[in-house]
């Protein structure tokens, strides 16, 4: 039997500096038995996305040197950028893969989140493995912002999990979770009229009567009204339902998608139900793909 897998997808809070940049994915690279498996940066956002999976203990030892990485080469007290965040290190989710259950995924975050806040980061724990149910969802635990941050501290319901009560300005927050997979996937607009980007994220997101496991934000990107989804729940809102969803919210106001964009990465089981959607090709499978077919078993 292999060792259970998991996969970690930290956001921080830079998207400009390459090279600060590189040398944080390097970072992670460089601890033995990681696989770094990808990473997207949007100046706008001035965020970075960054995918890498392993055993426990690899992707533990990963989250580690990364905290530690961002924390000497990113300041958030001089950060800017269209994303909210609370933190250089912004959020730190695990997802159980191949062997492992959700259970081990919050084991991990919290030995994870307790490790951060040795080290001076006020770790709030989120999603399955959050300690209360007001701060499951991620939206709640960063409401505030990094600006509201340290007067938030001082309220006893949203003390930290773990790390010291107060706020280091350099470097902020982090959040730290355990959660299924999770599809970040954006769509931009044929118009730069942030606002309209906005309407749409209110219609289509669930807390505005929308679709259900969606979160949508409006945002000015590259010249562009963008809007930005988190997909949480692929089974209850799958990635065209989203789609269709704000083109028809966008020709109601006189826009039209004219572009998306997958942030990280998205399972093969989602691309396929995409390609099924559009195509009608609804006997595609993994077996039609020629590349899983060629990592198949000769027999297979």
């Amino acid at each position: 039997m292999t060792a259970p897998l998991f996969e970690a997808i930290p956001n921080f809070s830079e998207g400009r500096d390459r090279g600060k940049i590189s040398r944080i994915a390097d970072a992670v690279r460089a601890v033995s038995g990681v696989r770094l498996l990808g990473l997207h940066s949007d100046p706008d956002h001035n965020r970075s996305v960054l995918t890498f999976a392993g055993e426990e203990d690899a992707v533990f030892s990963g989250a580690v040197v990364l905290a530690q990485a961002c924390a000497s080469e990113l300041d958030l007290a001089s950060q800017t950028g269209e994303h909210p965040r609370i933190g250089v290190l912004d959020v730190l989710p695990f997802v159980p893969l191949e062997g492992a259950t959700m259970d081990d995924a919050v084991r991990l975050a919290r030995r994870t989140a307790e490790i951060l806040g040795s080290l001076g980061f006020p770790a709030f724990l989120y999603g399955a493995a959050a300690t209360a149910s007001y701060r499951r969802d991620l939206p709640d635990v960063r409401q505030a912002g990094y600006e509201g941050l340290a007067g938030r501290l001082q309220d006893p319901l949203w003390r930290p999990d773990y790390g010291p009560p107060a706020l280091d300005p350099r470097k902020g927050a982090v959040a730290v979770g355990a959660r299924p997979f999770l599809v970040a996937f954006n769509a931009f607009l044929d118009t730069d009229d942030v606002e309209v980007a906005r309407a749409i994220a209110r219609r289509v997101r669930e807390s505005g009567g929308g679709l259900r496991a969606v979160r949508a934000l409006g945002f000015a990107v590259g010249g562009k009204a963008q809007v930005s989804m988190n997909l949480i729940d692929l089974e209850q809102t799958p990635i065209p339902v989203a789609l269709e969803a704000v083109r028809s919210a966008a020709a109601e106001l006189g826009a039209s998608v004219e572009s998306t964009e997958l942030v990280g990465l998205a399972p093969l089981a989602a691309i396929l139900d995409t390609v099924r959607y559009y195509l009608g090709l609804r006997e595609l499978g993994p077996d039609h793909v020629l590349e899983t077919r060629l990592h198949e078993p000769p027999d297979a």
